[in-house]
């Protein structure tokens, strides 16, 4: 049976079509989701993408934890249903309590445009498993405010536990503590990153097709739970 994974779009969301169109490329069938909605439309899996929800006002995705189609997403969340927040995304996470730690400014306090080299930390995710330990890969990254901070004793915490799935490599484009991209949760069904993989999915678009090996995890982790 095709997975269907759920994209949800909020007001100023930009990413949408782009993750949507990640779903299908691995053989997924991408179903919309609206942000007003207490309707997950029976999906398998949801990604939360990136863009501004509501504009970032207040803090960005402070607003969207609100949203009704997030009451949805966290109830499904802790009855296991993989979920993967991009950038943006990432952020409405953390704000929801799905997700431990908080995204702010960059260090330097400018936008952030690149290619960003990543090395995969964890690969028993539900979005990770199609990586090989230690792999590097390369996916564009785009924000202003993608510093990831957190208490000492949480990132101890996600340290000691192995939450720590993506991590730069290189250069640190943002001021991110020990280097974090990307975060776990405690049963590993939950992931969160800055980095754009749905913009890393064909060679001819994209700087690679390294951020392909996400949405085919989670169809495999799909199938595996069916």
């Amino acid at each position: 049976m095709t997975a269907r994974i759920g994209v949800i779009t909020f007001p100023g969301t930009l990413d949408d079509i782009d993750a949507a169109r990640a779903a299908r490329y691995s053989d997924a069938e991408a179903v919309p989701l609206w942000h007003a909605d207490h309707d997950l439309r029976g999906v398998d899996a949801v990604i939360v993408p990136g863009g501004f929800s509501y504009g970032d006002y207040l803090r960005c995705g402070a607003i969207a934890k609100f949203a009704p189609v997030m009451t949805e997403v966290i109830e499904a969340a802790a009855k296991g249903m993989p979920v993967l927040g991009i950038c943006n995304g990432f952020q409405i996470l953390c704000e929801a309590g799905l997700l431990p730690g908080a995204l702010v400014r960059n260090h330097k306090l400018h936008f952030v445009c690149r290619d960003q080299w990543l090395r995969v930390e964890n690969t028993s995710t539900a979005w990770s498993t199609r990586y090989e330990q230690g792999a590097e890969i390369l996916v564009p990254l785009k924000s202003g405010e993608g510093g990831y901070v957190a208490d000492q004793p949480t990132l101890d915490m996600l340290e000691g536990e192995g939450r720590v799935v993506f991590r730069y490599v290189g250069v640190n484009p943002n001021g991110s503590r020990n280097d974090i991209a990307g975060i776990t949760s405690a049963n590993g069904r939950v992931v969160g990153l800055m980095p754009h993989p749905e913009h890393a999915i064909d060679a001819l678009t994209g700087p690679s097709d390294d951020g392909l090996g996400m949405f085919y995890s989670a169809v495999d982790a799909l199938a595996l739970a069916s």
